[in-house]
């Protein structure tokens, strides 16, 4: 189980992970979806660059990329809502483990919008 112990490594999975479901969106079909979740990785991106310096050297614990596995092959309506459901829980979880209030309310604007989609 591969750890979520830092800023860097909490804002390099969400931008991976915002890049995974565009990737999954536009396979589904889904162009405003995979638009949407573009725009998020761009923007957690800039949150990253923007906050690398503000970050508090503090250990994250708790957090493991294998709670948030995604089921990329499944692109029915259920597979879509799952896949938006497991993203919304990651970023319910990190946000208030991270110490940059910037970068807090970026994870939990990700967190609102994938739960709206769900």
């Amino acid at each position: 189980m591969t750890s979520l112990n830092s800023f860097g490594s909490i804002m390099t999975y969400a931008i991976e992970l915002e890049t995974r479901l565009r990737d999954y969106y536009k396979a589904a079909g889904n162009e405003e979806r995979a638009k949407e979740t573009d725009k998020r990785r761009q923007n957690l991106e800039r949150v990253r660059r923007e906050n690398v310096t503000e970050i508090k050297l503090e250990p994250i614990a708790g957090l493991h990329e294998d709670d948030y596995t995604l089921n990329l092959d499944d692109t029915s309506a259920a597979g879509q809502k799952a896949a938006e459901q497991i993203a919304a829980r990651f970023y319910a979880d990190t946000a208030p483990k991270i110490n940059v209030r910037e970068a807090q309310r970026a994870l939990e604007r990700c967190a609102k919008q994938h739960s709206e989609n769900a």
